[in-house]
């Protein structure tokens, strides 16, 4: 055993009975080993010997629960606390609790605005975001000046004449369509072979076979 962890373990029970005393509340061993370990460096067996050391001498007191025992201050060594004291401590700690709570509160906001300053662009990104964001609208600008330009527009009589041509030829496509549909199933009610082999024999082209689809009238 090295020399610092032999110093450890021979204070072990002043350091427990130091902490037994200022939190003055129950705990197991693992609970005071847990506590303790980090800042003192004591391992578990140490602080098993110690808090049974100080419960044989009376420095603390020992309930045994089941097959886990409870270690706390002896509450002899306190003063008897009046019931006005009690009725301050209970204000005292409504007063820090509520003050924990709004400290709480200002922590989750200051939380929030830097979540949302962390997130937000820096003044560099700011700025070549605004360079690029000029040059994008240059650029739109430019191709609205050409438009604007331009002396081959399409006139609306113009833009007419083209949607009354095209319900026009559509409505023949329909027509010769389902004439030639009409057609071919009169053929095919006397023909011995499949649908497919007629057409393969005629030449006939589907408008699916060019994956073609006639358009909303």
């Amino acid at each position: 055993m090295s020399k610092s962890r032999a110093e450890a373990v021979a204070g072990a029970p002043g350091i427990i009975l130091k902490y037994l005393q200022e939190q003055n509340r129950p705990y197991s061993a693992q609970d005071v080993f847990g506590n303790l370990q980090k800042e003192h460096g004591l391992g578990k067996a140490a602080v098993v010997k110690a808090l049974d050391q100080l419960a044989q001498q009376g420095k603390i007191k020992e309930k045994t629960y089941g097959k886990q025992k409870i270690y706390f201050a002896d509450q002899d060594q306190f003063e008897t606390v009046s019931d006005a004291d009690l009725h301050s401590l209970d204000a005292n700690i409504m007063a820090l609790t509520a003050k924990v709570q709004s400290l709480q509160q200002s922590c989750r906001h200051m939380e929030a605005e830097l979540k949302e300053l962390t997130s937000a662009l820096t003044t560099p990104e700011m700025q070549k975001e605004i360079q690029e964001l000029k040059k994008e609208c240059t650029h739109y600008t430019e191709r609205l000046k050409n438009i604007k330009a331009a002396t081959n527009h399409v006139t609306p009589e113009e833009k007419e004449k083209v949607y009354r041509d095209r319900q026009k030829y559509c409505k023949e496509w329909r027509k010769r369509k389902r004439m030639a549909t009409e057609l071919c199933d009169a053929i095919l009610e006397g023909y011995p072979k499949s649908k497919k082999q007629f057409f393969e024999e005629v030449g006939i082209e589907t408008d699916e076979d060019h994956n073609v689809t006639l358009p909303d009238p």
